[in-house]
């Protein structure tokens, strides 16, 4: 359990009054109604949108989904990433978890973004009593989060699980109502998500009612297993006030398996720090993703028993079977050949290509192992079902895969075309 807090108070976009209730019911309305101009979700690669009927809300609701690049190719699982405001947050957060799992930091995502109707109605827990007794504007709809996370768990979950190959993990992300939504979630149905980012969360709703049940919450629960990250920018009043308030019930907590972690960035305000939440957040989410190195070389540490341990010690972490990446089995591979330690690199080779027979990268690296050691005659029919599938799958190598195929293919019919020289001269002597 970690806490990192900054209490240095800037200018901000946003300036609350704690007095009276009635300025400070309005101003937090400001906030509350606060989102971000939209992305056009089906314009961004890989995004696709499909729309749910549902009963549950008695109404259509827009779906944003965008897939890991490669699924349509290959056989994978992934986790799920699911945010509100998905429309507004899809695009930067989709290039964050891809950066990320590109440098090793945490795996590949499906990331799935709810687009709104009734914003108020559906991220906040319950109606403000206050409301009509100080004057303040009436929230007629408020108080359906209940309802919009029966939503989630019994109509879009299933409907993604059943559309796509998902993983058995889940994780949840809000901004503003939506991160009151993402503690109420953790709260009130803590079985349906693993994982919570909850940023800039409206803590002060209803005289920080989350805070008091979360208070409850902690005092009755022995264990779990869950993660929440929790972000402000610079945003003094109120919503400060109730993160604040949140912080300590949380840190008095003894729940086991319970990990938090809560960062207070007085350079962001309470529209941009949702960009550096959700790269911290998923950062917290995979801590110890990372595989370990050899400090001087680089090279993966203990090598390819040394991946397997840790991957095994990720499946127990995250309660799911986490198979070696290929990308990093053929990290190994290559450890090895440059080590000129070639029986090993083309064993390595040889069990990436049996895990991932899909891919034409693995047959394409067993090939240079092969040619290495200079059996150019295994080599190049694996360069070749290498720019095979690189062709059907499009892949961004596709070319060299092909280039590398057409190089094999003329060195060998050269190289056969000597001996059948060198051995016809043989015969005539």
């Amino acid at each position: 359990m970690t806490t990192s807090l900054f209490l240095t108070r800037l200018p901000g976009r946003y300036r609350y009054s704690i007095l009276p209730t009635r300025s400070l019911f309005i101003v937090v309305l400001l906030a509350l109604f606060y989102v971000p101009a939209f992305a056009q979700g089906p314009q961004i690669p890989g995004v696709s949108t499909l729309t749910i009927k549902s009963s549950v809300l008695g109404e259509d609701r827009v779906i944003l989904v965008r897939t890991p690049q490669g699924y349509d190719t290959n056989k994978l699982s992934y986790p799920v990433l699911y945010m509100t405001d998905g429309d507004a947050h899809i695009a930067h957060t989709s290039s964050s978890v891809d950066f990320l799992a590109r440098n090793g930091r945490m795996s590949e995502l499906i990331v799935v973004g709810i687009t709104n109707t009734d914003r108020t109605r559906d991220l906040s827990p319950t109606k403000p009593a206050q409301a009509g007794a100080t004057g303040a504007p009436q929230l007629p709809t408020a108080g359906g989060a209940d309802k919009f996370l029966k939503f989630i768990e019994t109509e879009l979950i299933p409907e993604i699980e059943k559309r796509y190959r998902v993983r058995p993990y889940r994780i949840l992300a809000g901004h503003s109502l939506g991160g009151l939504f993402a503690v109420h979630a953790l709260l009130s149905r803590p079985e349906v998500f693993n994982s919570y980012v909850a940023v800039s969360p409206s803590l002060q709703w209803d005289n920080q009612i989350m805070v008091k049940r979360a208070e409850d919450f902690f005092k009755a629960r022995k264990e779990l297993k869950a993660t929440l990250f929790m972000t402000l920018g610079n945003e003094p009043g109120g919503i400060e006030d109730g993160f604040h308030q949140m912080q300590q019930v949380l840190t008095k907590n003894t729940a086991k398996g319970f990990e938090w972690e809560a960062q207070q960035w007085p350079d962001e305000d309470h529209g941009s720090v949702v960009l550096r939440s959700h790269y911290f957040g998923l950062r917290k989410v995979y801590a110890g993703w990372q595989i370990p190195r050899d400090p001087n070389m680089g090279t993966v540490a203990g090598g390819l028993k040394g991946a397997e341990e840790h991957y095994q010690k990720l499946s127990e972490k995250f309660r799911y079977t986490i198979p070696v990446p290929e990308n990093l089995i053929n990290q190994i591979g290559y450890q090895h050949l440059f080590g000129d330690q070639n029986d090993q690199a083309i064993a390595v080779f040889k069990m990436n290509v049996e895990r991932y027979p899909d891919s034409a990268n693995v047959y394409d690296s067993l090939a240079e192992a092969y040619e290495k050691t200079g059996r150019l005659d295994l080599a190049t029919p694996l360069y070749e079902k290498a720019q095979a599938l690189g062709q059907q799958n499009k892949d961004p190598n596709a070319a060299l895969f092909r280039a590398n195929y057409e190089r094999a293919a003329e060195k060998l019919k050269q190289e056969t075309a000597k001996k059948a020289e060198a051995g016809a001269t043989k015969k005539t002597k």
